[in-house]
């Protein structure tokens, strides 16, 4: 049996963009939550954090746009955080 091309990889999770500001930060536990519009707050790993940024550099208060990802298993999750420095006018 002949394989075509390279093994397929899983693909990586994506979600729907939002904007938020960061609730909590445990820097010494790696993960922090964001509330977004509304009041709903979502977890984020360090490891979520958009390359380019880091998560120390987060402060609590902070802007951020992120990806939404809702896990039917372990519920809402962040996803490429990074700072919203967008300008508004």
């Amino acid at each position: 049996m002949k394989r075509s091309g390279k093994p397929s990889r899983p693909s990586e999770p994506h979600g729907d963009p939002v904007v938020g500001r960061i609730s909590k930060l445990l820097v010494g536990q790696g993960y922090g939550f964001i509330a977004l519009r509304g009041g709903r707050e979502v977890y984020f790993h360090r490891s979520d954090v958009r390359e380019g940024t880091a998560f120390n550099d987060l402060r609590v208060g902070d802007p951020v746009v992120c990806e939404l990802f809702e896990d039917a298993v372990s519920g809402a999750r962040a996803l490429r955080v990074a700072p919203n420095r967008k300008r508004r006018s």
